[in-house]
C-alpha cells in the first residue's frame, strides 16, 4: 500500500495499463483506482509489478533499495489491530487510531477498518443469492463484514471508491426505469455474515445509508395487522445512483447500523435492474416445455397416484389463474412443483417485481425464476378450448374439456309427468262448481276408451296450490246432502290433471 502511495503519475499509469485498467485522470484518481486494484486483484503478478515499479523508482538510492522490505510489512502490521476476520489471531481487536494512517488509502482498501484476507489464505466468502430483477454487472466492493469498534450500540462503517469511465458510461448510456430511474446503477446489498450458503438481503437494525452528502432513502417496514405481529420491512439491492459522481471522482459512503450482536456483511455491485415483461420475455424464449414432454408427464403422474394405492383414470386441471381468477394466458409453474395446475407467469412476475416472494400459489412451495417453465400442452389447449374453464387429463395423456353443470345439465328445473294408458279417468266436480273457461274435463270429455288427449304435462302448479283446491272441495261436499265425487288421482300428490 505505501509503495503505491508513493508512485508519481506515470508510475500508476504503468500499473493500471498493465491490468488494462484506465489510464486517464488526475493523480489522485489514478491512486484510488490503484488501491482498488491492490483491495480486488492483489495476485502474485500485479504485486511483482507494484515491487519493479517501486524498485525501478528508488533504484538510485542505494541505501533505499532494501527498504521496501520492512514498509511492505509495515502496512498489514498497523493494520491487523483492525481486523476481526482472521477468527484465529492473536491481536486484540482495537478501535482505529489516527497516528501514520492514510485515510483515502485506507478507505479505499478497508471497509471499517476491516482488511481482506492474504492471497494465500483460503476461507469461504460470503455470497449474496442471485436476483431475478438484477443482472450483475462488476463487483465493486466484495461482501466485507462490518465490525463494530467501539461498544455503542449505533455504529459508522465508512468506504470510499471510484467508477471507471467504463462504468459512468453505462449508466449514463442505460435506458430510465421511470424519470430519474436509471436501469443501471450501483446498489448497496447488506446480508448476514454466513459462509455456509448464499445470504438474501437482510438489514441490520437502525440502518441509514449516506452517499456523499446526503442520505440515501432505505424500504421501510410493511404495516401488520395482525395483533402481535411484528411489521416486516423488505431488504433488496439499495440504489445509490442518484446521489454518486458521475465521473472518475472519489464517492463517498457511510452505512450507520445497530450493532446487536448479530454479524452482517455488505457489498457493492453495478447492476442492470429488469422489468417483468423482460423476464417474461426471456422466460418464453428459454422455458417453454415442449407440448410431448408435459404430456409424457401426465401420463407419468396418472399412471398411478403416489398419495393413494388406487390407480388415478383422470385429473381435473383449471384454467383460471389462482391469482387473480383470469383465464390463463402463459400457464406456468415450477419445475419442482409436484402438481399439473398452472398459474399465469404475468402476473406471477408482475406480483414478484413489486413484493418478491417466489413463492408457488398453487402449493405454497418455492418457485424461483430459474425454475419456471412455460407448460407447452396447457398452451396448446387453451387456443383450443375457448369455451369451457376447466379440463381433466386422461390415463392415456388426452384430454376433454369439462362444461359448467349448468350447460351440462339437459332437464328443465321442473318435473315431468307422463300419462299412461292406464291412469284413471279425471272425475266430474260437484255440483255447484262451474269449469274455468271449460278447461276442467268431465268424464265424457276424455278421448276414446276414457284415455287422456295429452300425454305430457308441464307442471305449472305447486303442491300448495292443489291442497287448497281439495280443502275447498270438502267443504263443498260438506254443504251437499248427498255424496259428492272428490276430485282425486290415483297419482302422488302435487301433480295436476292433463289439459
Amino acid at each position: 500500500q505505501n509503495m503505491v502511495m508513493s508512485f508519481r503519475v506515470s508510475d500508476l499509469q504503468m500499473l493500471l495499463g498493465f491490468v488494462g485498467r484506465s489510464k486517464s485522470g488526475l493523480k489522485h484518481e489514478l491512486v484510488t483506482r490503484a488501491l482498488q486494484l491492490v483491495q480486488f486483484d492483489c495476485s502474485p503478478e500485479v504485486f511483482k509489478k507494484i515491487k519493479e515499479l517501486y524498485e525501478t523508482r528508488y533504484a538510485k538510492k542505494s541505501s533505499e533499495v532494501t527498504q521496501p522490505q520492512p514498509q511492505q510489512h509495515r502496512a498489514p502490521e498497523a493494520l491487523s489491530i483492525h481486523s476481526s476476520y482472521d477468527r484465529g489471531s492473536t491481536v486484540p481487536r482495537t478501535s482505529i487510531s489516527t497516528t501514520n494512517i492514510d485515510y483515502p488509502a485506507l478507505y479505499g482498501k478497508y471497509l471499517n477498518g476491516l482488511g481482506r484476507l492474504p492471497p494465500k489464505v483460503t476461507k469461504p466468502e460470503v455470497r449474496l443469492v442471485k436476483l431475478p430483477f438484477y443482472t450483475t454487472l462488476d463487483e465493486l466492493l466484495k461482501p466485507t463484514e462490518l465490525v463494530p469498534q467501539n461498544n455503542e450500540k449505533l455504529q459508522e462503517s465508512p468506504c470510499i471508491f471510484a467508477l471507471t469511465p467504463r462504468q459512468v458510461e453505462l449508466i449514463r448510456n442505460s435506458r430510465e426505469l421511470q424519470p430519474g430511474v436509471k436501469s443501471v446503477q450501483v446498489v448497496l446489498r447488506i446480508c448476514y455474515t454466513d459462509t455456509s450458503s448464499p445470504q438474501e438481503d437482510q438489514y441490520p437494525p437502525n440502518i441509514a445509508v449516506k452517499v456523499n452528502h446526503s442520505y440515501c432513502s432505505v424500504p421501510g417496514y410493511y404495516p401488520s395487522n395482525k395483533p402481535g405481529v411484528e411489521p416486516k420491512r423488505p431488504c433488496r439491492p439499495i440504489n445509490l445512483t442518484h446521489l454518486m459522481y458521475l465521473s472518475a471522482a472519489t464517492n463517498r459512503i457511510t452505512v450507520t447500523w445497530g450493532n446487536y450482536g448479530k454479524s452482517y456483511s455488505v457489498g457493492l455491485y453495478l447492476v442492470r435492474q429488469m422489468t417483468s415483461a423482460e423476464l417474461l420475455q426471456r422466460l418464453k424464449t428459454i422455458g417453454i416445455k415442449h407440448p410431448e414432454l408435459c404430456k409424457a408427464l401426465v401420463k407419468e403422474k396418472l399412471r398411478l397416484d403416489p398419495d393413494s394405492e388406487i390407480a388415478t383414470t383422470g385429473v381435473r386441471v383449471s384454467l383460471i389463474c389462482p391469482l387473480v381468477k383470469m383465464r390463463l394466458s402463459v400457464p406456468c409453474r415450477a419445475e419442482t412443483c409436484a402438481h399439473l395446475q398452472c398459474f399465469d407467469a404475468v402476473f406471477y412476475l408482475q406480483m414478484n417485481e413489486k413484493k418478491p416472494t417466489w413463492m408457488c400459489p398453487v402449493c405454497d412451495k418455492p418457485a424461483p425464476y430459474d425454475q419456471l417453465i412455460i407448460d407447452g400442452l396447457l398452451s396448446k389447449i387453451l387456443m383450443e378450448c375457448e369455451d369451457a374453464d376447466e379440463i381433466e387429463y386422461l390415463v392415456d395423456g388426452s384430454w376433454c374439456p369439462i362444461k359448467a353443470e349448468k350447460e351440462r345439465s339437459c332437464s328443465p328445473q321442473c318435473p315431468i309427468l307422463v300419462l299412461g294408458e292406464d291412469l284413471p279417468s279425471l272425475l266430474s266436480p260437484p255440483p255447484g262448481s262451474s269449469d274455468v273457461n271449460g278447461l276442467l274435463p268431465t268424464p265424457n270429455t276424455n278421448g276414446e276408451n276414457g284415455k287422456a288427449p295429452a300425454d305430457v304435462v308441464d307442471l305449472t302448479l305447486d303442491s300448495s296450490s292443489s291442497e287448497e283446491e281439495e280443502e275447498e272441495d270438502e267443504e263443498e261436499d260438506d254443504d251437499d246432502e248427498g255424496p259428492q265425487p272428490k276430485r282425486r288421482c290415483s297419482y302422488e300428490k302435487g301433480l295436476v290433471s292433463a289439459c
